[in-house]
């Protein structure tokens, strides 16, 4: 995020004020606008900014209020939010910190305090932003750890209930991983990883999906508003691209190159069951396909089906 880059929220209900302040801060990234708390939360939520600067007393939904909200979601509780008020109270500024503001600004507004303040926390939330993504990658793959899955399946699931929008999970386990690395040396294992977690990558296609090292030689994939179908398809794609690698495992299961299996689950957004649930489900999906012989993917089911070759010719 560049100062050119960066995503500022002004909410004000007094829309001269809003123009000042556009005036003042348009060199500092692309401005965006709200007259109420419950328009901030809306615009918030839809399109992520960097920093909001709010009215603290506002109709409605005061900028308190809204704050409250902000910090209680977990996909904006890290957005800085910067107070802009009359008021010089004491108290009103502990109450503002004790929500989660980041900073107060006071009418009426000066320009060079305004754009010192917005540049100041916008420096450190892309600060705070590398920590987030050097702490949340897989040193070896470059690919999210499971700590950031964990983050982004909380963060999907809680989207998948709001919208009533389906999601699915699937569990990759590289075939025979253990002889692989006994047969050609831990050096050769990593540079197998390597290549593995290169190839499911490019296989994900829309901004939305998210892959990530699950743990070992295992990966785990999210798929938005995805049905089962496309779930099936991606995660046959997942299968042909590993295979496609070629990258020789005399000990594997197909044609003597390392192969993948992969374990596919759907959860709707108004199941009852848990996000654990669900990756639950793709992990005994992941076992069926190995059961079943590997280099395939198979989806959970209560029922039997038919192998993964029999449905869209994934290898067996």
């Amino acid at each position: 995020m560049s100062s050119a880059q960066a995503s500022i929220l002004i909410v004000d209900d007094d829309p001269t004020l809003v123009q000042l302040m556009a005036q003042m801060l348009s060199e500092l990234g692309t401005l965006r606008f709200a007259r109420s708390g419950e328009a901030a939360l809306s615009q918030a939520r839809r399109n992520k900014p960097d920093l909001i600067l709010m009215d603290a007393e506002m109709p409605g939904m005061s900028g308190f209020d809204a704050c409250l909200a902000l910090k209680a979601d977990f996909e904006l509780a890290d957005v800085p939010v910067l107070f802009v008020t009359s008021h010089h109270a004491l108290e009103m500024e502990i109450r503002g910190f004790e929500m989660g503001a980041a900073d107060f600004i006071h009418k009426p507004v000066s320009e060079p305090i305004l754009r010192a303040r917005v540049s100041t926390h916008l420096k450190l939330k892309r600060a705070n932003d590398e920590l987030r993504r050097l702490a949340g990658t897989d040193a070896l793959t470059q690919l999210p750890n499971r700590r950031s899955l964990d983050g982004a399946l909380a963060t999907e699931w809680a989207r998948a209930q709001r919208e009533a929008q389906p999601l699915c999970a699937l569990l990759i386990d590289v075939d025979r991983f253990k002889l692989f690395n006994d047969r050609y040396g831990h050096p050769a294992g990593d540079a197998c990883l390597r290549g593995v977690a290169a190839a499911l990558a490019g296989v994900m296609r829309r901004p939305a999906d998210f892959v990530a090292r699950y743990g070992g030689e295992e990966f785990a994939a999210l798929l938005p508003n995805t049905d089962l179908e496309g779930a099936c398809l991606i995660a046959g794609r997942l299968v042909d691209a590993v295979r496609q690698l070629a990258i020789p495992h005399e000990d594997g299961v197909v044609d003597g190159v390392v192969t993948v299996s992969v374990g596919v689950a759907l959860g709707q957004g108004s199941d009852a069951f848990t996000a654990e649930t669900l990756m639950q489900r793709a992990d005994e999906a992941l076992y069926r396909a190995k059961r079943e012989g590997r280099s395939q993917y198979c989806s959970h089911s209560d029922s039997p089906q038919p192998p993964a070759a029999q449905l869209d010719g994934a290898a067996t």
